[in-house]
């Protein structure tokens, strides 16, 4: 079975070597026909530390690491500039 690959952007630093992201998916609803936003949390392992606030990054599927993180940290897909978050 293939592993899922999710991309999202970085919410918070849960700890040292994790990080919480926030993924993003458009869907059509039901009845009223129009594009609505559905958002998901995931926890990502990042083993190096390399992931800052504001960074969009891409996670694979890997064994659990623990009751809630089954993704680590595959690429860094881009980083945000200094002051930019503000």
């Amino acid at each position: 079975m293939p592993k899922r690959q999710i991309s999202g952007t970085v919410i918070k630093i849960s700890g040292e070597k994790t990080v919480s992201i926030v993924v993003e998916r458009k869907v059509i609803h039901p009845r009223y026909h129009k594009t609505v936003k559905r958002f998901k949390k995931y926890l990502v392992h990042d083993e190096k530390g390399e992931v800052n606030l504001g960074d969009t990054i891409s996670a694979i599927e890997c064994r659990p690491l623990s009751k809630t993180k089954s993704f680590r940290l595959l690429k860094v897909l881009s980083k945000v500039k200094k002051g930019e978050l503000d």
